[in-house]
């Protein structure tokens, strides 16, 4: 067995070897020429510094007191739809973000998915880190809205925020719904059923009076708009037969086509015999010019009655419809032999905020069909 320690200096044993004297003079001295780090100062963190903007977060803060042996700063957050302390028995868990060397940070490209985030902040050094600064939750509401699978046109496949065109979802539910309904004779054999089935029949719509049919390929999302500022983008495949996205009251007919009513306003690709790319309201079009994008930004502002669609990329601004919304609206999409994906829980680009004031109190050439 090892010993528990070990003596490394120059010992004294008594003649009669009944003491033994150790000499620690020079370790003294050694130890008492070491500097022990002292644990670092507790971060504030300054809120009116804090700044939630194009899905970003900029925290700030500082150290009270010169503490140069401060190496670096971790901070961490967490999302709540609470603001403060979280009342629940099950907390969110902190995100974690290590090693930052100044006093702020960015957290950038975030998804706004919850109406808060909270954060803190500690000093570290070489030896020790410090106490947790005061947590500060800053609000970070977005437009947040999911897909309503229940009322889209039975031939869209919707999953979470993306849509597929799908020629045989229609019939096939449809023959499974018959098959189940009816009684089980030779008669009413699925391989009668299908022979039947012609293969120009329209779909019927399936138990719900909401649900979209006939050439309608609509899905509508689950949140109404009534008032203030929004954005959302929408990522289509251009080789798509046809596609639409914009916004729609919610009485839109199930066999309405959007931008074919005055209950509907949308920019329209169409692929179809001849390529067209057209804002449409109210079956009236008005042709766009230059490159289609693949990934639209749609801004809408509720009480100045504006919807304005952009290339997501470049901001560049593509048409804006100027009317008076006199009940609430819903994004609505539209796709046949295609796809689409939408992104929520983004906030209004900046860019697009600057545009919106330098344009306000001008008539914009492409405010039209209202």
């Amino acid at each position: 067995m090892a010993p528990a320690f070990r003596l490394s200096l120059k010992a004294k044993v008594s003649d009669s070897m009944s003491h033994l004297m150790v000499d620690f003079s020079r370790e003294r001295s050694q130890l008492k020429s070491l500097s022990f780090l002292p644990v670092p100062g507790t971060p504030v963190i300054d809120l009116s510094q804090c700044l939630v903007a194009d899905n970003c977060v900029t925290v700030v803060w500082s150290v009270p007191g010169e503490d140069a042996k401060i190496e670096h700063f971790d901070l961490e957050y967490r999302r709540t739809d609470q603001e403060g302390a979280p009342r629940g028995r099950e907390e969110p868990p902190w995100m974690v973000v290590e090693g930052i060397r100044g006093s702020e940070y960015t957290l950038r490209g975030q998804r706004f998915d919850t109406r808060f985030m909270t954060f803190r902040v500690k000093a570290c050094n070489k030896a020790v880190a410090g106490e947790f600064s005061e947590p500060v939750t800053l609000e970070t509401s977005a437009f947040v809205f999911k897909l309503d699978s229940g009322s889209s046109h039975q031939n869209l496949r919707v999953e979470g925020l993306s849509v597929e065109w799908d020629s045989t979802g229609g019939k096939v539910l449809e023959m499974k719904k018959e098959m189940k309904t009816r009684p089980a004779s030779p008669l009413n054999s699925p391989a009668r059923s299908a022979m039947m089935m012609s293969p120009k029949r329209t779909p019927m719509a399936r138990g719900s009076r909401d649900r979209f049919t006939a050439e309608s390929y609509t899905v509508l999302a689950d949140t109404a708009l009534d008032c203030g500022q929004h954005y959302w983008e929408v990522r289509f495949d251009k080789d798509s037969k046809a596609f639409a996205a914009g916004l729609a009251l919610r009485s839109l007919g199930k066999f309405d086509q959007l931008g074919k009513t005055s209950a509907s306003w949308c920019l329209h690709l169409n692929n179809w015999l001849q390529t067209s790319f057209t804002a449409k309201h109210n079956n009236k079009a008005r042709s766009l010019e230059g490159p289609v994008p693949d990934r639209l930004g749609v801004h809408c502002s509720y009480e100045e009655g504006l919807l304005s669609f952009y290339n997501a990329h470049t901001k560049q601004l593509l048409h804006t419809f100027k009317t008076k919304f006199t009940q609430p609206v819903v994004p609505a999409f539209m796709v046949w032999n295609g796809s689409f994906s939408v992104q929520t829980g983004l906030q209004v680009p900046s860019t697009i905020k600057c545009l919106q004031k330098r344009n306000s109190g001008t008539s914009s050439s492409t405010a039209s069909l209202t």
